[in-house]
């Protein structure tokens, strides 16, 4: 028997409405790591269709400037509605996302705005400080494209783990925002500046 103070207690973790909640948790047999699982899966479902059906139209600007004021983010946001842009959990979104940016100073929003050339010349530094290795030629192409798997998933904001929770992404937390406000949300573009 699912009860109200679990189903509480998993909404205020999600952030998910109280129905979604109590079908994760009756999904998951009141186990509230699976449930969270649950939600997750969804989620991500719902964030996937939205992401591939609609345009964002709408957005914000945002701006931070660090304390020091040594480091400043501008950030466009974009959503498919002004009721949106002017919610509060967008607005928040977008002050998490200057803040991650930052702090972690990526180079690209996502991996397909690495350009080909700097990819090409990661590949071939890569190659020759493996080049000396006692390998086969096949496990050492698998070393040089995780390794520029991983120099990718650092210098591209949407594939950094996230600063407030490590075991998550940056799209993780856009996807769940997806899930909760019912619009695609897209980081348009982003620029860093320091001294």
């Amino acid at each position: 028997m699912i009860n109200a103070i679990d189903v509480q207690k998993l909404r205020q973790k999600t952030g998910s409405s109280m129905m979604e909640c109590k079908k994760a948790l009756t999904e998951a047999d009141g186990d509230q790591a699976k449930a969270i699982e649950v939600l997750k899966k969804k989620g991500e479902k719902v964030a996937e269709s939205k992401i591939l059906s609609r345009e964002t139209k709408s957005g914000l600007i945002d701006a931070y400037i660090h304390g020091n004021a040594k480091v400043g983010v501008l950030l466009e946001l974009g959503c498919e509605t002004d009721f949106v842009a002017r919610n509060e959990e967008f607005k928040e979104l977008a002050h998490e996302l200057c803040l991650q940016i930052a702090a972690m100073s990526p180079k690209y929003v996502s991996i397909d705005q690495v350009p080909q050339e700097i990819l090409e010349e990661d590949r071939r530094i890569f190659r020759e400080q493996f080049a000396g290795i006692n390998k086969p030629a096949p496990m050492i192409e698998q070393i040089v494209e995780g390794k520029i798997k991983k120099q990718n998933e650092e210098v591209c904001l949407l594939t950094q783990s996230f600063i407030k929770d490590q075991d998550r992404r940056v799209a993780d937390v856009i996807n769940q925002a997806i899930a909760k406000l019912g619009e695609k949300i897209t980081v348009k573009r982003f620029v860093r500046y320091a001294i």
